[in-house]
């Protein structure tokens, strides 16, 4: 956070100030409301993410087992298996391959 501050040349007497303002601006009531409205709204942030990250890994799991049991044997067929006889022939511009 000190990093983020240092982007936009805060030190530590503007902060002071900032808080001070804040604290006369709102009260010493309203700022523990505040606080409490912000902790909720981040603890509800977490456990959305979290709910998230984990259907996406129910959603990858059930991704991955349908792929795995739609996985059929591929066999090659008896004609592709047997070998095939291919002549070259010789040309005068062919050279000898160097072994």
């Amino acid at each position: 956070m000190m990093n983020m501050l240092a982007i936009f040349g805060l030190g530590t007497p503007e902060i002071i100030a900032i808080l001070v303002i804040v604290f006369l601006l709102f009260g010493a009531k309203k700022l523990p409301e505040f606080a409490r409205g912000l902790g909720k709204s981040l603890g509800e942030f977490k456990k959305a993410k979290s709910e998230f990250e984990e259907e996406l890994l129910k959603t990858e799991k059930e991704t991955m087992s349908d792929a795995s049991a739609s996985k059929t044997e591929v066999r090659p067929s008896p004609e592709l298996s047997q070998p095939i006889d291919v002549e070259v022939e010789k040309t005068a511009d062919s050279k000898p391959e160097d072994k």
